[in-house]
């Protein structure tokens, strides 16, 4: 066999218990990699063409006022739109579509109608870019793919709340009727999610958008006289792959901000719940603490971590909720923190303090929404408030307890 110099046991290196556990982490974060999507942008004509059209809604008037900050209040926002005719929301759709379809706080219809304008410009940017002979055929290639990913989220009937082409790009898509829903569900996705991965053809059920949508038809089974909607809430960007972003908490504590800022959004009187796949766990865990008290659950399944030791740490009123199938390889990721390294405990180990849920019948790391599951069965009982009858993995009387 062959040895290393001063790697051998005897060096007492590779004793060390925080050197073992960060080259595990190292090594089975990794493995994430071959479970996500990813994909490679091309050159853009505006690098970040929503932040354009931000400084330009800012150095604006209208009707001789300047307009307000589009990163304020939701309250304030949504009473600055309150006050204007359908007419002059419709102008500044048409004039600012970027800005006014991610706003929080401007009306949900209004930022659809928005999107859909903005997503347009986008089509025929990429259109543009994929006779561009100065791009390579891959970037060519992938503007082709954007072109068609923009059409087909401009079909008819699709509600898209938010879209940002910028990098990556973010976007998110309401399934239902988000103005009446009673209760609202958020799913928040994992690493490599993009606008190139925000929905699938094939394995729908394992990107956002076929999440949500199986989620809400189950929620719909669940309770038909229940009025619910559904948030595929792919607006934050998440790591690519596998590498050390994925290992830290970086872009889960940014994403927690953008997470908290959609919830504020919401109606006050609707009842929320998230539900946060892989390293969205992460996200949610770090969302948890600020989050207004109409979040009253957060599901998580197939988690790394919650960046926190146990329940308690997570400094939440809400009911949280964990799962994990039987041959979900992120049973093997090292549940602990070494350095910024790693997410903290496992929320499924009974020591940590959630409802623990059966997954039955899902299979993998990405099968957790896939229908006929027992887990997308008891996510949409967890959506629609019927808790106490979900399937529990073991006979723990708190976990199905109504009581928070």
């Amino acid at each position: 066999m062959t040895s290393f110099p001063g790697l051998a046991p005897s060096s007492g290196f590779l004793q060390s218990s925080a050197w073992r556990a960060a080259l595990a982490l190292a090594v089975v974060f990794v493995m994430l990699a071959l479970t996500g999507w990813t994909a490679v942008r091309g050159t853009k004509e505006d690098a970040n063409p929503l932040a354009t059209a931000r400084t330009a809604w800012q150095h604006a008037t209208f009707h001789g006022h300047r307009l307000p900050d589009p990163k304020g209040s939701p309250a304030t926002l949504r009473a600055f739109f309150g006050k204007l005719t359908g007419g002059e929301k419709q102008q500044l759709a048409r004039r600012y579509p970027l800005v006014v379809g991610n706003m929080n706080g401007a009306p949900v219809p209004l930022r659809y109608r928005a999107n859909r304008m903005a997503l347009d410009d986008a089509r025929a940017v990429e259109k543009r870019r994929m006779g561009d002979r100065r791009l390579t055929p891959v970037g060519r290639q992938e503007a082709g793919r954007l072109m068609h990913r923009f059409a087909s989220m401009m079909s008819p009937g699709r509600q898209i709340l938010a879209f940002d082409p910028a990098g990556d790009g973010r976007a998110a898509e309401v399934f239902g009727n988000l103005p009446a829903a009673q209760r609202v569900s958020v799913v928040v996705p994992g690493v490599d999610t993009n606008l190139s991965t925000f929905e699938r053809t094939v394995s729908a059920t394992r990107a956002p958008v076929g999440m949500a949508r199986s989620l809400y038809g189950a929620e719909r089974e669940a309770r038909p006289g229940t009025r619910t909607a559904v948030i595929a809430w792919a607006d934050y960007t998440s790591p690519a792959g596998m590498g050390v972003e994925a290992a830290t908490g970086k872009l889960a504590a940014d994403g927690a901000v953008r997470l908290r800022a959609l919830v504020d959004a919401l109606p006050s009187d609707d009842t929320v719940s998230l539900f946060c796949h892989s390293y969205g766990s992460v996200v949610c865990g770090l969302a948890a603490r600020t989050l207004p008290s109409n979040v009253e659950d957060i599901a998580v399944a197939g988690s790394p971590g919650m960046r926190a030791g146990s329940l308690a740490g997570l400094g939440t009123r809400a009911r949280v909720w964990a799962m994990r199938d039987a041959d979900d390889w992120i049973a093997d990721v090292p549940y602990l923190e070494v350095g910024g390294l790693g997410h903290g405990a496992d929320p499924v180990d009974p020591s940590f303090g959630s409802r623990i849920l059966s997954a039955e019948g899902a299979v993998g790391h990405a099968g957790y929404f896939a229908p006929g599951t027992r887990s997308l069965r008891n996510f949409a009982l967890v959506g629609v408030g019927a808790t106490s009858t979900v399937s529990c993995a073991s006979d723990d009387p708190h976990c199905s307890s109504d009581l928070a």
